[in-house]
């Protein structure tokens, strides 16, 4: 794989996770640090496996998610179901390209990976 092309790759997922997380108000250092170790850990992935390069930004934000969720709690919050308790958002396709923010529980598509902003008014 083309080097350049695998640090854009990288490079746009950075941006768009962390525009998510600005979005969100939780954009603080400790957390922008989980979003560095899952760009490292995804870099050596694509790495080991170039085809996977359009499905990084999924997983980043997955790792990210997860990483969150042991440390920190549930990240993103639906912003669609507000009658039930909070619930966390999920990324779909799991592994594919054009990532997704959805609920599951209202079976909709929230925002793009990366377009939380525009959802939330912000």
């Amino acid at each position: 794989m083309e080097l350049n092309r695998l640090e854009q790759a990288l490079h746009s997922a950075r941006a768009l996770v962390m525009a998510d997380l600005v979005a969100g108000d939780v954009a603080e250092a400790a957390i922008v640090s989980l979003v560095e170790d899952a760009v490292t850990h995804r870099r050596w992935w694509v790495e080991q496996w170039p085809e996977g390069v359009s499905f990084v930004t999924g997983l980043i934000a997955q790792d990210v998610q997860d990483a969150l969720l042991e440390r920190y709690g549930r990240w993103p919050l639906c912003p669609v179901c507000t009658e039930e308790g909070p619930h966390a958002l999920d990324v779909e396709p799991e592994l594919g390209p054009d990532p997704h923010w959805v609920c599951t529980k209202a079976t909709v598509s929230v925002a793009p990976v990366g377009a939380l902003a525009e959802v939330l008014g912000r």
